[in-house]
């Protein structure tokens, strides 16, 4: 019998109010406390429009190697590792894979991501590909990908090798049980520890963002308006008292 841990899931109250954040900000608001580099680079969505938030069980790859893996060893469904990640999912959790950008094997395709959606689960992200592209598009799965393939997960060189362990997805680590946040402008990754100062912050430039907007639709000066200029301080509270 195959065994594989499980995660440390956030508490709600910070995967809900995440929600209420876009991947834009959360990157910079990263950026600002010191996670340079937080956004997932080769994932890209694959459904417009989506946008998820939720803790990360994770997959890891390894290149193929005759040793350690054949093809014999999968006559056996239940070794098959890329499997028992989903049998971890739970209602919004986040399925995250290092593929190794390998575009030429599908690590999951219609059946198993239908059993992920019947879970509840609210996403994929890949680095690299999935396969059975018609059939999925119909689940309208959120997917963050590199691509599609019609090659099963082990059919070229790589195979499943651990399940909720640290990986390396699109060049950033990935913790069991951080916080993803994806939507169209990509996939980025919030440690737990550093979420509450990210929604406080966030929350600040939301705000002042949404009062510059207005004001720049106006066709008031960039100078003053972005960044908020000091000078223009006064006016934003002002107008933060007639929001509330």
């Amino acid at each position: 019998m195959t065994h594989t841990p499980e995660i440390t899931r956030p508490p709600k109250d910070l995967i809900d109010a995440l929600k209420e954040i876009g991947a834009a900000t959360v990157a910079g608001t990263l950026g600002h406390m010191g996670f340079r580099s937080p956004h997932m680079v080769g994932p890209v969505a694959q459904n417009h429009g989506k946008s998820i938030v939720g803790p990360a069980l994770t997959l890891q790859f390894l290149p193929q190697r005759p040793d350690l893996f054949n093809e014999g060893e999968y006559a056996d469904p239940e070794t098959q590792l890329h499997r028992h990640v989903l049998y971890h999912a739970q209602e919004g959790d986040v399925v995250v894979v290092d593929a190794r950008g390998d575009m030429r094997s599908g690590v999951f395709g219609d059946m198993m991501s239908t059993y992920f959606k019947g879970r509840g689960g609210a996403g994929i992200v890949i680095d690299g590909c999935m396969r059975d592209r018609p059939n999925v598009e119909k689940l309208d799965l959120p997917l963050w990908l590199r691509g599609w393939t019609p090659n099963y997960h082990v059919q070229t060189s790589i195979y499943p090798n651990a399940v909720n362990v640290p990986i390396a997805c699109g060049g950033v680590t990935v913790i069991p049980g951080d916080i993803i946040v994806a939507d169209d402008d990509g996939v980025v990754v919030v440690p737990v520890a550093m979420a509450p100062k990210v929604i406080e912050e966030a929350k600040k430039h939301h705000d002042w963002e949404e009062f510059s907007r207005e004001k720049l639709m106006q066709g008031a000066p960039l100078q003053r308006y972005y960044p908020l200029h000091d000078d223009a301080r006064g006016e934003y509270e002002e107008w933060r008292k007639t929001r509330r």
